[in-house]
């Protein structure tokens, strides 16, 4: 038995009365962050910070002076994960990862098990080299595009769409941020237990292969029978949103007030609860309009608002109402204005924020027409609500518009814009700068962070990204999240929390065999992922499976390994992982449809990711 495990078991004769002040400060600031993380009560990145003061201020007892509460922004971890999110972000603009996935297509036809396939072919092997959620932000448009070519439901994709990235995640140490954290974990407690280390490129290589092998099989083969269709194939969004009952036609009357003012005294005179969305005047449509935009006699507004406002447009003075529901249908389907879904991404200016429909518009040359939130359609008044990640917007806006769009980080164009404007030129230099951080970090050349550093200034001097693009493409909230549970990790290793858990652990083990003891671990890791942040996983869940494992005289690297795979596998519910919130929306689903699919994979998977670590490396 190592001399680690001897010490963690005489250390765990010491009774349970012995729990300390710190222990319990630390296990209270853990509990705060749970619940932060769970009712989302606050913004991630808000949280992070929130816990960094929590823990400097409680200094007695959770040990984390000043240097050690901001060392998770100049921590290893932190910067590789934010280096190779711009080199994720450099891929995406060059269009490479939309064009594979528009090919694996071409030969899916109207065969959803081959539609299924080439989701899971298209996502998962790209997934081991690039962050996935940018990966299913460019896919879900390709995808919901190839359900539609071959009259399939889009519901029966896009939830194998997210799990094929977590999948694919676990290829290689860069397949995400998690692996990157683990690695920097396990190095850290390489000094205790001699069995950890920080990983390689390729180190769990063979294992990732298998679980992508194994999940994909059952997503091809069973997982979407489980799903319902709840987007019909080739969905009409005016139906799906029930638009027709919150859409009318007023024409400003001969003599009306509004005549020669602007959409602006329009909505001042008919109510806050009235959104012009679109202004037709002598057959030329207006859609989107400024607020500036001038209005004359004869000129007919679409406006959007709730049933009892359409009511009251007939009392409304200067205004008559002409048409409701069909006119204002027929004219959202324009040939002028594109109808499409934005889905609300991680890093968006309109998380946390309330819908200000006049905002909106200016912002953004779009006119919002319908709201999914959390999945479910908003009807009435959707002007005030507050919009979090993956919220859906049914908009109508030009071609133009929706190329600016899917160009920015604020939403996900739930299909492609009509004219994408990628760097493709700039494609095989995107790929070779990426191939060429990975062999130099593979072979050992230099370590992964100076590599990826290195692909950052080769993207940048090359042309693949503006200077003013980097900053674009890293998702703050993931950097943020790193920096605040970084020192909370410390703080649990450092107070004794990490070692007392561990005790309990091995206490209740019992006599259960250590394989069994591993895939327990497993399993709370995934249940807990399910429920908070994976990087949050690894960091608190890592230091108590090396101590059990020690305690029972099992291997460290193999109960680490275990919590790493786990925590990349969020598959029972939308929030545990942000490309399950991606899909939400565009695929009309229900909290439960996730378990439905998730729940048997993530038997399966607990299955085999600890039977191939018990083969690989050992319990």
């Amino acid at each position: 038995m190592p001399l680690s495990a001897c010490y963690f078991l005489a250390q765990a004769t010491v009774p349970r009365s012995d729990v300390t002040t710190d222990m319990l400060v630390v296990f209270g600031v853990v509990g705060l962050a749970l619940v932060l993380f769970l009712t989302e009560r606050l913004p991630i990145d808000v949280t992070a910070i929130l816990l960094i003061v929590v823990l400097v201020v409680l200094e007695p007892w959770t040990g984390v002076d000043p240097e050690t509460g901001i060392s998770g922004f100049a921590n290893e971890a932190t910067i590789t994960v934010l280096a190779m999110l711009i080199l994720s972000g450099g891929i995406s603009r060059t269009g490479v990862v939309q064009e594979l996935g528009r090919r694996m297509a071409a030969f899916a036809g109207e065969s959803t098990r081959k539609q299924v396939f080439a989701t899971v072919a298209a996502t998962a092997p790209v997934s081991g080299f690039l962050n996935n959620t940018p990966v299913v932000a460019l896919l879900v448009p390709v995808v919901t595009d190839v359900a539609n070519r071959g009259n399939t439901s889009p519901s029966k994709l896009l939830i194998p769409l997210s799990y094929a990235s977590q999948l694919g995640g676990m290829l290689t140490l860069i397949g995400t941020s998690t692996n990157i954290l683990a690695s920097d974990i396990s190095a850290r407690l390489g000094s205790e237990y001699p069995e950890l280390h920080r990983f390689s490129m390729f180190e769990f290589t063979q294992l990732g292969a298998i679980v992508v092998v194994v999940g994909s099989l059952y997503l091809i083969f069973v997982g979407h029978y489980l799903l319902p269709e709840r987007v019909p194939p080739r969905t009409d969004y005016l139906e799906e949103y029930a638009v027709e009952d919150y859409i009318a036609d007023v024409a400003v009357v001969p003599g009306s007030p509004l005549a020669g003012g602007t959409v602006r005294d329009a909505t001042t005179a008919l109510g806050p609860d009235i959104d012009v969305v679109q202004v037709v005047c002598d057959e030329e449509r207006s859609i989107a309009p400024r607020q500036g935009t001038p209005l004359e006699e004869g000129d007919v507004l679409v406006v959007r608002t709730d049933r009892n406002a359409i009511t009251a447009l007939e009392d409304a003075t200067g205004v008559e109402l002409v048409g409701r529901p069909d006119g204002a249908t027929a004219a959202m389907t324009a040939a002028d204005g594109v109808l499409t879904e934005l889905v609300v991404s991680l890093d968006s200016q309109l998380v946390g924020e309330h819908l200000d429909l006049e905002w909106f518009r200016e912002e953004f040359d779009a006119a919002v027409l319908g709201l999914r939130s959390r999945g479910e359609l908003v009807g009435e008044r959707i002007v005030g609500k507050r919009l979090a990640v993956g919220d859906t917007l049914l908009v109508q806006a030009s071609p133009d518009a929706l190329d600016r769009l899917a160009r920015g980080d604020d939403v996900i164009v739930a299909r492609e814009p009509p004219r994408p404007d990628y760097r493709t030129e700039k494609a095989p230099i995107a790929v070779a700068i990426m191939l060429g951080v990975v062999v130099v970090a593979a072979l050992e050349l230099y370590p992964i962070l100076i590599s990826a550093l290195a692909g950052v200034v080769a993207m940048v001097v090359t042309g693949v990204l503006e200077p003013n693009e980097l900053y674009d493409a890293v998702e703050w909230d993931i950097i943020f999240l790193l920096a605040g549970v970084i020192p909370l990790g410390i703080a649990l290793e450092e107070s004794g929390g990490a070692a007392l858990l561990a005790f309990a652990v091995v206490e209740a083990a019992g006599p259960l065999p250590e394989i069994v003891v591993l895939w327990l671990f497993y399993l709370l890791t995934a249940l807990l992922t399910n429920v908070i942040s994976n990087n949050a996983s690894v960091v608190l869940l890592i230091p108590v499976a090396a101590a059990a494992a020690a305690g029972i005289g099992a291997n460290p690297f193999a109960f680490v390994l275990a919590v790493t795979f786990a925590a990349s596998t969020a598959f029972l519910g939308p929030i545990g992982y942000q490309t399950n919130l991606f899909v939400y929306g565009p695929g009309g689903y229900r909290f439960g449809d996730y378990a439905r699919i998730g729940a048997p994979l993530q038997l399966v998977l607990s299955l085999v990711t600890v039977l191939g670590i018990a083969i690989f490396w050992g319990v």
